[in-house]
């Protein structure tokens, strides 16, 4: 399906554009969302009609994202989550978790402005991307930790996903030193 693009819209086109895509995604996505109109010739005449309007509002709202994106970028947000002796979370962190972490501090962002490839499944500073307009992007960093003290340690660069391992040589010469200190005939168990 051919459909005039009303806004950029990333790895497609920028407003105005004329580009063909598949009838799923133009009827479920770009269409329901004011973002494409159908490329007929009564849609192309009424998008040439309002185009100065148009472009008038995406500088406006490209503009607020841009104000949004200079507070927000750089900024660090903690997660507090359960994790394993090696950093693996028992959970994971997904878009909605951190949309909603950066609002609760005061940056209104939608779940859907977070760029996550992959749900974050481990402890850590994670950077992360949030789309505010198509044409601006801010960077936040995410710190996963399991309290707020771990959170700070990881801060200034702790890495807490090492854990302190006893090795078998290291068992054996232990438990050998409390045979030889019990002595000859002795148990270490006391009935």
């Amino acid at each position: 399906m051919e459909v005039i693009l009303l806004e950029r819209v990333g790895k497609l086109g920028h407003m105005g554009d004329t580009v063909r895509v598949k009838d799923g995604f133009a009827r479920n996505f770009l269409l329901p969302r004011s973002k494409a109109l159908r490329a007929t010739e009564a849609n192309k005449k009424k998008f040439e009609s309002q185009r100065a309007e148009l472009e008038t509002r995406n500088a406006e709202l490209k503009r607020d994202a841009a104000d949004k994106s200079t507070d927000l970028d750089g900024k660090s947000f903690i997660i507090i989550r359960q994790a394993g002796e090696t950093g693996q979370l028992y959970g994971s962190v997904s878009a909605r978790d951190i949309a909603e972490t950066i609002a609760a501090a005061g940056f209104p962002v939608h779940r859907n402005h977070i760029a996550l490839q992959h749900p974050i499944k481990a402890l850590g500073l994670h950077k992360t991307p949030v789309h505010l307009h198509p044409e601006v992007e801010a960077f936040v960093t995410i710190n996963v930790a399991r309290s707020l003290e771990q959170a700070e340690r990881q801060a200034k660069g702790e890495d807490l996903t090492v854990r302190e391992e006893t090795s078998m040589d290291d068992l054996g010469l232990e438990v050998g030193k409390a045979l030889a200190e019990a002595g000859p005939g002795e148990s270490l168990a006391r009935e």
